[in-house]
């Protein structure tokens, strides 16, 4: 009988590795790579082997996938900012025996999955960018879970990540995490003053709306949450559309969860977009 045993909303902006390297931006990110060392160290004391990522960076136009492949090695670039992540090396372990069970409760479920073991796919940064703060010693397996999902249901994703947890917790013998990679509100910076919006909200609209977001889940009040979340997700350009938010809170419970969150990086902006590191405790699931 296996255990999620850390839930979190974690960012993954490109600027953290920005952030490492010798120029204008050096350490600007410090306080979310601070954040992730953090998640990861409290992953570690929790016995967590396994990481399930939902990231919002994996592209996918028809069903659900899982990464499954059971080594990750190489080097990434982004395509979207090669001149924020350019040549990262990387090199992570997966989970094939468990990516293979989750992928088969969510088809059980009603939500077909499919989990890809023998494949070339490589992972997004979404999953690799929080992945080099806290794993940079292959301590935890990877697997990730497509959440740019272009014509999906929120609900179906609410659904699948329900399914996910049933399973880790009826047929899995380890303990997991599961993180939500992906930013509140996700409007860029126009094209041509990105530099000056580095470390600004493109709106002020969605820079107060995001914060009565964050005091929101603080309080813990799913319900109104869980009923904004389609708008927000549309008129706050949500990242990935929040399907990795839908997917973690239906892991939780959906509108039953209760819990506030513990905030580890208070929301920053970030290229225009609003970001955070968040960690959403735990609660038994109400049948």
């Amino acid at each position: 009988m296996g255990q999620l045993a850390l839930a979190a909303k974690i960012t993954h902006v490109p600027s953290m590795y920005l952030s490492e390297l010798d120029g204008p931006h050096k350490g600007c990110r410090q306080a979310a790579i601070d954040g992730h060392h953090e998640i990861g160290r409290r992953c570690r004391a929790l016995g967590v082997d396994t990481i399930v990522v939902f990231d919002t960076h994996w592209l996918v136009n028809s069903g659900y996938h899982i990464n499954n492949a059971a080594h990750f090695k190489g080097i990434y670039t982004s395509n979207e900012l090669p001149h924020f992540i350019k040549n990262m090396p990387y090199e992570y372990d997966g989970n094939p025996a468990l990516g293979d069970l989750l992928a088969r409760a969510a088809t059980a479920a009603g939500v077909p999955t499919r989990a890809h073991p023998d494949t070339t796919l490589n992972l997004e940064y979404g999953t690799l960018v929080p992945m080099r703060y806290m794993n940079p010693d292959r301590h935890f397996k990877v697997v990730s879970v497509s959440a740019l999902c272009t014509v999906h249901n929120l609900a179906d994703s609410a659904r699948l990540g329900r399914a996910l947890r049933e399973a880790v917790e009826r047929d899995y013998d380890g303990k997991v995490a599961f993180f939500a990679s992906g930013s509140l509100s996700h409007r860029f910076a126009q094209n041509g003053v990105a530099e000056e919006f580095m470390h600004k909200m493109w709106s002020p609209y969605l820079e107060e709306f995001d914060h009565h977001v964050v005091e929101m889940w603080k309080k813990g009040d799913w319900k109104t949450f869980c009923a904004l979340l389609p708008e927000y997700a549309d008129k706050g350009h949500g990242e990935g559309f929040m399907h990795d938010t839908a997917m973690l809170l239906g892991a939780l419970g959906w509108d039953a969860y209760s819990a506030g969150v513990e905030v580890v990086t208070p929301f920053f902006p970030s290229s225009g977009t609003g970001q955070i590191n968040a960690i959403f405790p735990v609660q038994p699931l109400a049948a």
